[in-house]
């Protein structure tokens, strides 16, 4: 027996659910597969102890879309980025208030276990969305009309829309045989949240030496102390080597490569090591198919780009898709998706590229040139407004 609905979810991460939110909330019959089975506890096996920050145009969409209300008590917002620079003899700090621009913080943070839950809690309030675990998708078929998707368990679903939300090894678009362009940097990221004897006062702090940035991101306290996640980017040799230190060796040295910004660090967390990469798509289309998320890119994780990226993505789509009957020329359709989305994705992952091979400078010339410019950004005004509003995804 075939089941129909209106939008298939291959994947079932953070974008993968957003997106099963935002249709099911716009009256979309909507599944959503995932290959991996539920978490039920934050000390769970598997469980992403990431953190992301949601900028001001995703935080507005999951209002809009009935999740913040779930998330909001998880997360801390974001006042003021600071970046310190002691890749040369004088230390360079720099702060970038978002009241320059905005009555809002830049953004908000929340643990990526906390917006799964707050997710779920969300598509537990919509009766038109269904969530399939430990099911993965091994087959597609495609044509003008509909995409007939083939599930693990026996089941075959037709549906108006195909979402790939994949991942980055994406099945879907190796089936489309759409081709992906991946650049490696010989760094890795390690991911963590400490607690620190020293307030974090809403101010997220970049920390740039050679070899990639040290960045804290605040988060709410942890059992009464000051607490922030942290993401310390760097040689691939060099994070594994402090990945397994033991903890008092490893607090000490966090505290000396964060500068003692926030004081003494403590480890509270699981420490979790990932690859940096960028990534893209040749197109963000196929036919009755949308690529979103780290299926259709993947950028370093500086700025705050990336699921943030992948929520524009969203966004696009769904706005395009439900101002169009179901009888709509969809390769139009999605052509108009694919082709803006993948613009701005470039974009993206061309300046935060740049900007991480600069951080990884140990060319003394090129450290007086990354100082030098950190100053001069934040020294002509109209220049640092434009750059913290197109960092935040405002114009």
């Amino acid at each position: 027996m075939i089941e129909t609905k209106d939008v298939v979810i291959s994947g079932g991460g953070i974008a993968g659910l957003v997106a099963a939110t935002a249709f099911g909330d716009a009256g979309f019959d909507v599944l959503c597969v995932e290959p991996n089975p539920p978490i039920a506890e934050n000390s769970a096996k598997g469980v992403d102890l990431r953190t992301t920050a949601y900028l001001q145009p995703a935080q507005d969409f999951l209002e809009k879309i009935g999740v913040w209300k779930h998330v909001k008590m998880h997360s801390a917002p974001l006042q003021i980025m600071r970046v310190s620079d002691v890749g040369v003899e004088k230390l360079v700090t720099k702060d970038f208030n978002a009241k320059d621009i905005s009555d809002q913080p830049f953004g908000w943070n929340v643990g990526n276990w906390q917006m799964r839950a707050g997710l779920m809690m969300r598509i537990d309030e919509l009766p038109n969305v269904e969530i399939r675990t430990q099911i993965t998708t091994t087959a597609v078929r495609t044509r003008s009309t509909e995409a007939r998707i083939y599930l693990s368990d026996g089941h075959q679903i037709s549906c108006k829309l195909l979402i790939a939300a994949d991942g980055r090894d994406s099945e879907i678009r190796k089936h489309f045989k759409i081709p992906m362009r991946r650049t490696e940097f010989d760094q890795l990221a390690l991911s963590f949240a400490v607690t620190h004897t020293q307030p974090h006062e809403n101010i997220s702090t970049e920390v740039h030496k050679i070899g990639g940035p040290f960045t804290l991101v605040p988060l709410p306290d942890h059992e009464g102390s000051p607490s922030s996640a942290v993401i310390w980017m760097d040689k691939a040799t060099e994070i594994r080597a402090r990945h397994i230190l033991p903890i008092e060796d490893f607090n000490a040295a966090i505290t000396e490569r964060s500068g003692h910004v926030n004081g003494n660090l403590k480890l509270v967390t699981a420490r979790s090591v990932w690859p940096i990469i960028s990534q893209l798509s040749d197109r963000f289309d196929a036919e009755r198919t949308a690529l979103i998320g780290e299926t259709a890119h993947v950028v370093p994780p500086i700025g705050a780009q990336g699921l943030n990226l992948s929520i524009g993505d969203i966004k696009l789509l769904i706005n395009l898709w439900s101002t169009k009957t179901k009888n709509h020329d969809t390769t139009t359709l999605l052509s108009n998706y694919s082709k803006p989305r993948r613009a701005i994705a470039l974009g993206r992952i061309l300046a935060v590229s740049a900007l991480n091979r600069l951080s990884m400078a140990d060319n003394s010339l090129l450290l007086q040139a990354r100082s030098a410019g950190l100053s001069t950004l934040h020294q002509i005004a109209p220049l640092r407004k434009n750059v913290m509003r197109l960092g935040v995804g405002r114009r």
